[in-house]
């Protein structure tokens, strides 16, 4: 069998995965110049407001009205990994709890039973454009985890192991690991309660960036039960070529496609063209999915529940005095807990926005 078992064409922003993954959003906005007040300066006549996803002028406004991004919206039962490229995102939640993170961040948040939070897309240049780009992957979470007490933890840029490797031929490729430890890099604990928490769910979420021609090895997983997907794609600013973007193991996978290669071996990816690939692995849950809108449970009954303990309790209420608070045009990188700890990066360098 050769080391591509199925591939698909990547369409919009949602990108399809598997289990334990529910799937994967890929935000890319070229947003202007800022306003002062964090919106964007341009106008919104023609636009959605409330639902703008049209991508006019290569932005959206998403559920924003004034700031770009989605107001305070409730989850149960899975997590979401929030992995910024470029950008901030200025994220406030039922527990009390505010952050402003980007630029290489990742915010974990695991919902569990239950949590409300906003994710706003502050404009704060306003001599200069504001391009923003992010993956948000949705990982489900175990039965016995889904009603646990909701968390999120930062793992700051700074902290994120990231290396750029030198393949034989002289070409670069650029790899950060989020989770699952790749040869010696080994990246901060994701939160308690998760799926990716356990050794043998062999979870990793890695990004890899490949100059044109160059090659990597990704190691053979830990089990055969692992299922390995790529999803593969070029920086906005490289030009689609029309062929395979990248080789596995000498198997073209094109642009903006979707692969599932096997895992319990390893695996040579070579670049037609820069290139990037983002790695989803794990062993699957394999447990049922009931899913409606923001709640992912085992059945039909629970999704229903959720619906209800939502409308009666909010979970937890809304602290806030908007639904969509932000934090200011000055503020840097920082995360205050509900237990009132402040975790800030260990660097006071600013996360490079361009």
């Amino acid at each position: 069998m050769g080391a591509v078992i199925e591939s698909a064409p990547l369409r919009g922003q949602q990108w399809p995965a598997l289990d334990p993954f529910l799937f994967c959003v890929h935000h890319v906005d070229h947003f202007p110049r800022g306003d002062g007040r964090l919106g964007p300066d341009a106008p919104l006549a023609g636009r959605q407001i409330g639902s703008d996803f049209a991508g006019v002028d290569g932005w959206n406004m998403y559920h924003g009205d004034t700031v770009p991004g989605f107001p305070a919206h409730p989850h149960r039962g899975f997590e979401t990994v929030t992995f910024v490229q470029r950008g901030l995102i200025d994220h406030a939640d039922s527990m009390g709890a505010t952050a402003r993170y980007g630029g290489g961040d990742v915010q974990w948040l695991t919902a569990g039973r239950g949590i409300v939070h906003a994710e706003m897309f502050p404009l704060v240049h306003t001599e200069a454009d504001n391009p923003t780009e992010l993956f948000q992957i949705w990982l489900n979470l175990p039965a016995q985890s889904k009603m646990a007490a909701p968390h999120f933890s930062m793992l700051w840029d700074e902290q994120i192991p990231r290396v750029t490797v030198t393949d034989g031929a002289g070409r670069n490729v650029e790899v950060t690991v989020v989770a699952g430890a790749l040869g010696d890099m080994e990246p901060p604990p994701p939160p308690p309660e998760s799926w990716a928490g356990r050794p043998d769910a062999d979870v990793a979420i890695w990004h890899l960036r490949l100059d044109d021609g160059a090659s990597f090895e990704l190691p053979a997983a830990a089990s055969a039960a692992t299922v390995r997907t790529l999803y593969v794609f070029r920086d906005d600013t490289v030009a689609d070529t029309g062929g395979p973007a990248v080789s596995v193991d000498g198997e073209g996978v094109g642009a903006d496609s979707v692969a599932v290669v096997q895992s319990d071996r390893a695996v040579t990816l070579s670049a037609d063209g820069a290139a990037r690939v983002l790695v989803l692995q794990g062993r699957p849950i394999g447990e049922p999915v009931a899913r409606y809108g923001p709640f992912v449970m085992n059945t039909e009954d629970e999704i229903r529940r959720a619906f209800s303990d939502y409308r009666s309790t909010q979970f937890g209420g809304w602290p806030w005095g908007d639904d969509g608070p932000t934090n200011g045009v000055d503020a840097g990188r920082f995360a205050l807990h509900a237990d009132g700890r402040l975790d800030e990066p260990a660097s006071a360098v600013a996360p490079d926005l361009s």
